[in-house]
């Protein structure tokens, strides 16, 4: 996916939500393991890499999940992190979305020109239950970042954050549930109370997918498939575009780009039915889809 930035793979298990972590399952199936922490070869530089033409592969104004396949603050990974950090600082002109369940690790991380924060960072927590939610939110919001979010996925237990959202740090919210073994269930009804409380805060909310295991009305569907889920997700209806999140990014001389230089996600027909589209950075031209 031309979305990803994946420096280095591998990661440590170290709360309730890593249980059946997607990403072990995945490198099970290719008879790897997924504790095993490397720092990848030619995806490292992926931000700064350019096609024949000279351009950037990633434009102006898209943004990019890192370190989908582990976690940026993993201690494993702390001599690699000098570098990411650099290639971020090249890249003003992009939007990284870091995701972590590690924020209290977050602070003796920051590169020693961070000050309040770059404008071209979205940090993220997981909060899976309520539990992590209490004990990631509170260091969130003690940390000089100048765009947050919360992820609750794996959505394994009821999560309230109303008191958290009343503070207006938290700018979205992403909820889905859990896939392939050993998949615990996601109560529909967790999503729609979570959704309320963001549309009564006015913040973004996006339910990604179902999970596996989804009970709705009291009954439990098995849905295996993520396409269906992300599908059903979509169908539901809980998706909702809070305030507009805007991020100041700057060309390589520290000048604004002007808004008509940015990128602009496009989307094609199988988009329209897919549950990340609110958050998505657009199509990524495969070919698959026609």
């Amino acid at each position: 996916m031309h979305d990803i930035w994946n420096p280095w793979h591998g990661c440590v298990k170290c709360s309730e939500g890593c249980q059946n972590c997607y990403m072990y399952f995945l490198d099970r199936m290719r008879d790897q393991n997924g504790a095993e922490i490397y720092k990848t070869k030619s995806g490292f530089s992926y931000p700064l890499q350019k096609d024949r033409t000279g351009h950037y592969k990633i434009q102006s104004g898209e943004q990019i999940r890192v370190c989908m396949t582990s976690d940026f603050f993993l201690e494993e990974a702390d001599p690699w992190r000098a570098e990411a950090w650099d290639i971020m600082r090249q890249r003003s002109d992009v939007v990284f979305f870091l995701l972590t369940k590690r924020p209290q690790r977050v602070r003796e991380c920051l590169p020693p020109d961070w000050g309040s924060g770059w404008d071209n960072i979205f940090f993220n927590v997981t909060c899976e239950n309520q539990r992590r939610a209490d004990e990631r939110i509170p260091i969130l919001f003690d940390l000089p970042f100048k765009h947050k979010g919360i992820m609750c996925a794996p959505f394994i237990g009821p999560v309230s954050i109303r008191q958290y959202l009343s503070a207006g740090q938290i700018e979205q919210v992403i909820c889905g549930g859990e896939n392939y073994d050993g998949a615990r269930p996601c109560n529909f009804d967790w999503v729609k109370s979570l959704r309320q409380e963001c549309v009564d805060a006015n913040v973004t909310f996006c339910f990604i997918e179902t999970g596996t295991v989804f009970i709705k009305d009291g009954r439990r569907y098995h849905l295996p498939n993520k396409q269906l889920q992300s599908r059903m997700a979509c169908k539901s209806g809980m998706n909702y575009q809070g305030r507009p999140i805007h991020f100041d990014l700057v060309d390589d001389w520290g000048y604004p780009i002007p808004q008509e230089d940015l990128y602009v996600p496009h989307f094609r027909a199988n988009c329209e039915t897919c549950g990340s589209k609110l958050i998505c950075n657009g199509c990524s031209d495969c070919g698959k889809c026609l």
